[in-house]
């Protein structure tokens, strides 16, 4: 069996932008990670740039200082791409809704919900609450009511309105044009939503 033969990359890998977040993150400027390294601030300044790459040495040290792990710099960003209508489906209740799930079902930070909500499509009858800290309902384009238990928000095509994740609430789109709407919940609810 024959190997196939990889010719090296001579594109170096570009961790400055990581470095200075990981600097920024921990609230130090240049002068005093430069002071921690022993490295000057015109060096640390260039490898932020990635103008040029650090010894070994100098990058075990950089990310002791910026308490980060060396393959924290290289490692590929978990990411995750959900295309325009693909979205596996969900149904968390009402009528004349359809609901996608945006975000990775292992997502638990954030969970994001595009839905199309139908003319006249509506809510659950009965105010019901999700189990999240933060609820954030935007409105891409139509006009949606949302009723909470003290509040009713008419809404209309760019219009955003965040509110405690567990307060009761129900919708309705009493227009005969369809709404799109995203709702934005964090952290990702267990089992209910928008």
């Amino acid at each position: 069996m024959k190997s196939l033969p990889l010719e090296p990359s001579i594109d170096p890998v570009a961790i400055g932008s990581r470095i200075r977040a990981a600097r920024q993150d921990q609230r130090l400027t240049i002068e005093q990670v430069a002071d921690a390294t022993g490295l000057t601030k015109g060096f640390l300044s260039r490898v932020e740039r990635d103008l040029t790459s650090p010894s070994v040495a100098s990058l075990v040290t950089l990310c002791q200082v910026l308490s980060i792990s060396i393959g924290d710099l290289f490692a590929s960003p978990d990411t995750h791409l959900t295309r325009k209508g693909e979205g596996p489906r969900i149904h968390l209740g009402g009528e004349g809704i359809v609901e996608r799930l945006l975000t990775a079902r292992s997502e638990r930070r954030v969970q994001v919900l595009g839905a199309t909500i139908e003319p006249y499509g509506r809510g659950e009858s009965e105010l019901y609450a999700v189990d999240c800290d933060v609820d954030v309902l935007h409105i891409i384009s139509g006009d949606l009511t949302l009723r909470m238990t003290q509040d009713t928000y008419e809404l209309t095509t760019g219009d955003t309105l965040s509110f405690p994740g567990r307060e009761p609430h129900s919708w309705v789109n009493h227009t005969a044009h369809p709404v799109e709407a995203l709702w934005i919940l964090v952290p990702a609810a267990s089992g209910s939503g928008g």
